[in-house]
């Protein structure tokens, strides 16, 4: 039975992963770059924060989703002691977005922006996409490195 708990935190594993990356994915590429090309700079912050906040949602619930299994994962597979650095790539990206998700942006992040974007508009949604690219650009070395090394690339 064990086996099939493995099986089924993998698949559910798998989900989370691509729900929350390609959440950052569509954030990145397109829903910030059609805000900052489309919207006045009055209604950005609005549009923004009402599509965004559907989607913190989401990321908060599929990151944890994602440490739950994986962290399962490690546990039946005595994973600790024989720790990849591409393993430890995929826990440093976990970690930064839960960081940013739980911490960062409920006690100053959003407060900052608004007062950004108030000061200088299109710079705010520049710098915001920026590093919106910078975490999706990680994420995808994260997503690779770790499918090509449980796959023994690496070895």
């Amino acid at each position: 039975m064990e086996h099939e708990y493995f099986v089924l935190a993998r698949a559910l594993h798998v989900v989370a992963v691509v729900l929350w990356i390609g959440g950052v994915a569509f954030v990145t590429t397109v829903l910030i770059p059609a805000i900052r090309s489309s919207q006045s700079a009055q209604n950005r912050i609005l549009i923004f924060e009402q599509l965004e906040g559907k989607f913190s949602f989401q990321a908060k619930l599929t990151t944890q989703l994602t440490a739950a299994t994986g962290f399962y994962m490690l546990y039946v597979m005595n994973g600790w002691s024989t720790m990849s650095w591409w393993l430890v790539l995929m826990i440093v990206i976990w970690a930064i977005f839960t960081l940013v998700l739980f911490v960062l942006e409920p006690l100053f992040l959003h407060r900052w922006f608004h007062q950004q974007a108030n000061q200088n508009n299109e710079r705010a949604f520049k710098f915001l996409q920026i590093m919106h690219t910078v975490l999706l650009s990680i994420s995808l070395v994260a997503v690779f490195c770790g499918v090509a090394g449980v796959h023994g690339l690496f070895y």
